[in-house]
């Protein structure tokens, strides 16, 4: 640090960034130099279907084949052969170690490594890894969130292997391992991780939708949600990021004050990507390709230095699990190009956050999108009934869907003119909403009778549907054609819990649903007639829900407390809604969580938003106390240095100007000082708390508000500042100078 230039950090870091190389990245060829297609290299790192023909015997292959695409239970007898073919493929592949990779509720991923190594009767080293350990393992689950149903002294949990997401090899710059996603529970069953309760969710909407399924002569033996989940980022050069202590504690900015210039010209969304960034973008790419992730999309986002990759829609688990892999490797890959990744919902103030939209349908084992207009009146007659079903899942269950959005980071971005509001509303396009209004009017509408209106709409609902659906980028859960777009998801959230929700909501509908036209059918009704009654009287049940205006505007705040729609605005209160009464009966009768499951569920994410907080809040005092300060002292001392300088030179009365300049700056710090003194009051009183929900009411409605009047200061505070002196990378250099 001697050699920096003024020495300050800062000017050192736009040094270092001023002369960056972009890395380059060579697309590999084959042994006569012609590029490798995507399709040479898609999935080379996964034990593939491909794999499991070439290592696994025909009748362990369809029985491994069974259990992974009709959800059959795995059959253990042909555990010890699948462990063998796995291991064998990895070795040829160059793995040393395996690992259970497990999703703790922490948002991030786990994995414990041994190696493949052990001792033969002989004593002699062999490599092996039985079918016991490719079921199962067993980790420490005290030391991950378990909401007090894991103490140190009852430590024990398990991994266990899901067949039905591809094992795969991780590389290392040094090595490689085999990845074997995995659920993780306790030593009684109860689920620890994100990942199991979420199996449990898509077998629950597969026992759901059948039933509707069979009354339209559909056949098929399993439905699976599927899911396109989009995944925002930033990324910023790593020299800022190192600078900038908030943004290595915290994943945000906790002070910076918005530059001249931000989105306000519209110019950076799908812009011409830079060389650096799309070298950043390809190498990932490949990465994420030999693991067989479909990626599909990667554009530049609203906001300078975001971004965007997008992946085609797999099956919803494979889905979850891809996901963390992407957020993993994008990380990964950034470190090789000299660039940090930020994944935090709101790292900049000023200009637009991160999301994760969640592109969600449902499929038959025909592969049928269920949420696809179909051709025939009869096929959209189904549509329609998927269709209001997942509209009465939603109005039913819209305070648990916003519980599981809800977190610190998240809080930023719902509702700030950038993403859709803490209300959550259904958008369906004005064609859409028009055929539902027009079944709900019957024979009111101007077109004759109800039936000829319904048959006319649902005849033409496949152009309506794919061509003509209006895109609302306010609403939180849109309809885009052939599926829901859950625009609200947390940008560094595991996509799991929201869809868990979702998942169990559209369950519980179907079977009402279900129930109202087989109680219709029994008692006589002709089939089409009892399936649009109860259409109808579900879309009179839903209207509420169903918002087709700007979910920005005040209008839409005031007008969804007349519907009686929940605003969560915060995630104290949001949270709250995973432990009433008919919340938790929700989800104990849908079988996806016991009440202890769902009370410890809660405890994990409070205590979670309470010790993020606690993590900005020590953060911000460090900032002001060894930066902020510091800058403004010296600041001072210039200005009061070159005042008496002039004085004593030109004799007579200081300058003015200047005078007024050092008055200003010495206000800003004063009350700088009296804002630190009553938050130091009230952090260290926040401090002896033992009751976590009021420790996130105060985190959520006293301590964010309290730091927010800080960092006006410390942002007054940089904009008079001599530019040499302010030593923390400011927003136009990290945004636009990388």
């Amino acid at each position: 640090m001697a050699n920096l230039p003024s020495g300050n950090p800062r000017l050192w870091a736009l040094n270092q960034v001023s002369h960056r190389q972009t890395r380059q990245f060579d697309w590999p060829r084959n042994a006569d130099g012609q590029y490798l297609r995507v399709t040479d290299i898609y999935g080379i790192n996964t034990f593939s279907t491909k794999a499991m023909k070439e290592k696994l015997s025909k009748q362990t292959f369809q029985k491994l084949q069974a259990t992974i695409k009709q959800g059959k239970k795995l059959d253990r007898s042909i555990a010890d052969e699948v462990a063998h073919a796995i291991k064998e493929w990895a070795i040829e592949n160059g793995a040393t170690h395996f690992c259970h990779w497990f999703q703790p509720q922490t948002g991030l991923t786990a994995e414990k490594h041994d190696a493949f190594l052990s001792f033969d009767d002989e004593n002699q080293p062999i490599e092996r890894f039985s079918g016991s350990q490719l079921i199962q393992s067993e980790p420490d689950a005290s030391s991950f969130p378990s909401g007090g149903r894991r103490s140190t002294f009852e430590a024990r949990g398990y991994t266990a292997w899901d067949p039905s997401s591809p094992a795969y090899i991780s590389e290392e710059p040094n090595g490689k391992t085999l990845c074997i996603p995995s659920v993780f529970i306790s030593y009684h069953g109860e689920a620890l991780d994100h990942k199991t309760p979420l199996l449990r969710s898509i077998e629950v909407l597969s026992k759901s939708a059948l039933p509707v399924l069979k009354l339209f002569g559909n056949n098929s033996d399993r439905v699976v949600a599927t899911l396109g989940p989009e995944q925002e980022y930033f990324l910023i050069d790593k020299a800022y990021y190192m600078l900038r202590p908030d943004l290595i504690a915290t994943g945000r900015t906790l002070l910076g004050s918005p530059p001249p210039k931000g989105q306000q010209l519209e110019d950076h969304y799908f812009g011409s990507i830079k060389d650096r960034i799309q070298s950043f973008m390809q190498e990932a790419e490949f990465e994420l390709y030999k693991l067989g992730i479909p990626i599909k999309t990667r554009h530049n986002e609203v906001a300078p230095s975001q971004f965007e990759t997008a992946p085609i829609f797999e099956e919803l688990n494979i889905a979850s699990d891809h996901n963390q892999m992407v957020m993993e490797y994008l990380r990964a890959v950034a470190e090789r190009h000299d660039l940090a990744m930020l994944l935090h919902e709101k790292p900049f103030a000023g200009v637009n956050g991160s999301g994760k939209h969640n592109n969600w349908s449902m499929q038959d084992s025909d592969g049928n999108n269920l949420l696809e207009p179909g051709k025939t009146p009869n096929q959209n007659l189904q549509f329609l009934v998927f269709l209001v079903a997942t509209l009465k899942g939603v109005y039913k269950r819209s305070g648990l869907l916003r519980s599981a959005i809800a977190g610190s980071g998240n809080d930023h971005r719902l509702g700030a003119n950038e993403a859709p509001p803490a209300i959550i509303s259904a958008f369906l396009g004005e064609q859409l909403t028009g055929i539902l209004d027009a079944i709900e009017a019957g024979t009111q509408a101007e077109n004759g009778t109800e039936e000829r209106i319904i048959g006319l709409s649902i005849s033409h609902l496949p152009d309506v549907a794919r061509d003509y659906t209006d895109r609302n980028r306010t609403s939180p859960f849109a309809f885009t054609g052939n599926k829901f777009e859950f625009r609200a998801v947390a940008s560094s959230a595991a996509i799991s819990p929201a869809m868990t929700t979702l998942n169990a909501a559209v369950a519980e509908a179907l079977d009402d649903v279900y129930a109202q036209i087989k109680a219709s059918l029994d008692k006589g009704v002709e089939f089409k007639k009892a399936v649009l009654e109860v259409v109808k009287k579900t879309i009179i049940e839903t209207k509420a829900i169903r918002f087709e205006g700007n979910n920005y505007s005040e209008e839409w705040v005031e007008e969804a407390a007349r519907r009686g729609l929940p605003n969560l605005r915060k995630s104290p209160e949001a949270l709250a809604e995973m432990v009433k009464p008919e919340s938790i009966e929700f989800f104990v009768n849908s079988g996806i969580f016991t009440k202890e499951e769902v009370e410890a569920r809660y405890a994990v994410r409070v205590e979670r938003y309470v010790k993020d907080v606690d993590i900005e809040l020590q953060t911000l005092k460090e900032l002001v106390k060894t930066y902020v300060l510091p800058a403004a002292y010296k600041q001072q001392q210039l200005l009061a240095t070159s005042i008496q300088s002039l004085k004593d030179v030109l004799g007579g009365d200081a300058p003015e100007h200047q005078v007024d300049d050092l008055k200003s700056l010495s206000k800003l710090i004063n009350k700088l000082h009296k804002l630190m003194d009553k938050f130091e009051e009230l952090t260290t009183e926040h401090s002896g708390h033992e009751d976590l929900d009021k420790e996130a009411q105060k985190m959520g409605y006293k301590v964010l508000p309290a730091m927010l009047e800080i960092r006006e200061v410390c942002d007054a505070l940089e904009l008079v500042i001599s530019d040499d002196i302010w030593p923390l990378p400011k927003y136009r250099e990290i945004l636009f100078l990388s």
